[in-house]
C-alpha cells in the first residue's frame, strides 16, 4: 500500500495514468487557492461569499494535510530516504516537505493556543500553497536545479552586493550627515539611499546635496549597473547550461545515451 500511494504522489511519467489524475487534482486545488487568497481579500466578494471561502478552505486543508501526512509516510520508498524513522525526519527538512507544512500551518496554529496576531501575520504563509505546483512544472524544476548548481556564486555575489552597500552607505553618511542630518541621520537609514542607488531605482525621496556627495552618488550608481548585472549573468549562464543539458538527454539514446 505504502508503495502504491508513493506512486500516486509522485510527479506523472505517464499521461492519463492514475498518477497523472492525481498531479491534476492538485494542482487544480493550488490553483483555486490561489484565486480564492485573491478574491478573499476584496471586500464586497468576502462578505458575499464568506461561507463559500471558508469550506473551500477547510476542504483544502484537509487534502492538503493528508497529503503531506501521506508523503511523509511514503518518504521510505525513496533511496535518499531508505531508513525508517531517520529518513522520514529527514525528508520533513526537504524544500518542499516545509513547504507543504508551511502551506497547512495557518489553520492548526488556534489549536496550539498561537497568538490571534501571529496568526494573522502566518495566513500569508497559505501563499505557500502556490509552490506546492513547483513538483509538477518542469520549469519550475529547472529554476531549482540552476540555483542549486550556482549557489556558491550567488552566494558570493550576494557577500559582495552588502560589502558594496555597507561601503556606499558609510561614505554616504559622512559625506551628507551634516548637510542633511534628517535624511542621512545613520549609516542603516543611509543604506535606503544606497539601495534605491546601486539597484537604479532612484525615487528621488533622499538624494545628496553637497558636490562631493553627487559625484560620490553618480559613481556608485554606474558601480550598481554592473553590480546587479553579475547575478542575472550567473542565472543566464546556468539557465543555458541546464537546458543545453536537457536537449541533449531528450536526443540521445535510451539504452547507450549517445
Amino acid at each position: 500500500m505504502r508503495k502504491q500511494i508513493y506512486y500516486l504522489l509522485s510527479v506523472a511519467k505517464k499521461k492519463g495514468d492514475a498518477s497523472w489524475w492525481v498531479d491534476l487534482f492538485l494542482i487544480a486545488l493550488i490553483s483555486l487557492n490561489v484565486v480564492a487568497i485573491v478574491l478573499e481579500s476584496v471586500e464586497p466578494i468576502r462578505r458575499q461569499y464568506q461561507t463559500l471561502f471558508e469550506r473551500f478552505e477547510l476542504f483544502s486543508i484537509v487534502i492538503f494535510t493528508l497529503e503531506y501526512v501521506l508523503r511523509l509516510w511514503t518518504a521510505n520508498e525513496n533511496d535518499k530516504f531508505r531508513q525508517p524513522v531517520i529518513g522520514n525526519i529527514r525528508y520533513a527538512f526537504t524544500p518542499f516537505a516545509v513547504i507543504d507544512l508551511l502551506a497547512i500551518l495557518p489553520f492548526f496554529l488556534p489549536f496550539l493556543g498561537v497568538d490571534l496576531r501571529i496568526i494573522r501575520m502566518m495566513r500569508l504563509f497559505r501563499l505557500f500553497r502556490l509552490f506546492k505546483i513547483a513538483r509538477y512544472v518542469n520549469a519550475l524544476r529547472v529554476i531549482q536545479k540552476v540555483l542549486d548548481d550556482k549557489r556558491e556564486e550567488l552566494l558570493l555575489s550576494i557577500v559582495f552586493t552588502f560589502f558594496l552597500l555597507l561601503f556606499t552607505s558609510t561614505i554616504m553618511y559622512y559625506v551628507e550627515n551634516e548637510a542633511q542630518p534628517d535624511a542621512f541621520a545613520s549609516i542603516p537609514e543611509t543604506m535606503w539611499w544606497s539601495i534605491a542607488t546601486l539597484t537604479t531605482v532612484g525615487y528621488g525621496d533622499i538624494y545628496p546635496l553637497t558636490p562631493l556627495g553627487k559625484l560620490l552618488g553618480g559613481i556608485i550608481a554606474v558601480l550598481g549597473i554592473g553590480l546587479f548585472a553579475l547575478p542575472a549573468g550567473i542565472l543566464a549562464s546556468g539557465f543555458s547550461e541546464n537546458l543545453g543539458k536537457e536537449i541533449y538527454q531528450e536526443g540521445a539514446c535510451p539504452h547507450c545515451g549517445k
